[in-house]
């Protein structure tokens, strides 16, 4: 289990660091990655973490987690008042809370955490093979 957590939290830096990546060169990349890229992976981000945060918890379990919170995040994204503004206005709660609703977003976030489902069953595989 020590493993598996190392693994993840391995894979929650890569996918931190090809996200604001994605964002930073979005300029030299093809435009349909560099504007669905940033939703895809900050949406396996959110599944990794919950992965790292409970090891035990079965795969559908993170899934549906993943799924329920990111979409709470952009349905959120919906109301509009002087405070959460503000905090959406700085780089982090622009990270974190996004700042417009788009349908599109739910449909990455869906995508992203369908990848974080298979890299988690191909982990927890690889793992029992080696045990």
């Amino acid at each position: 289990m020590c493993k598996n957590r190392f693994i993840y939290f391995v894979l929650i830096i890569i996918v931190i660091i090809l996200g604001l990546s994605s964002r930073i060169f979005a300029e030299l990349l093809p435009y349909i990655i560099a504007k669905y890229s940033g939703d895809i992976l900050w949406a396996l981000m959110v599944y990794l973490v919950f992965r790292f945060f409970f090891i035990r918890k079965s795969s559908k379990f993170i899934f549906l987690l993943s799924l329920i919170i990111s979409y709470i995040v952009e349905i959120s994204q919906l109301y509009h008042t002087e405070f959460i503004d503000s905090i959406r206005n700085t780089f982090i709660g622009r990270l974190v809370l996004g700042q417009g609703f788009l349908w599109s977003d739910l449909v990455c976030y869906l995508f992203g955490i369908c990848m974080g489902l298979f890299i988690d069953r191909v982990i927890i595989k690889t793992n029992k093979k080696i045990l």
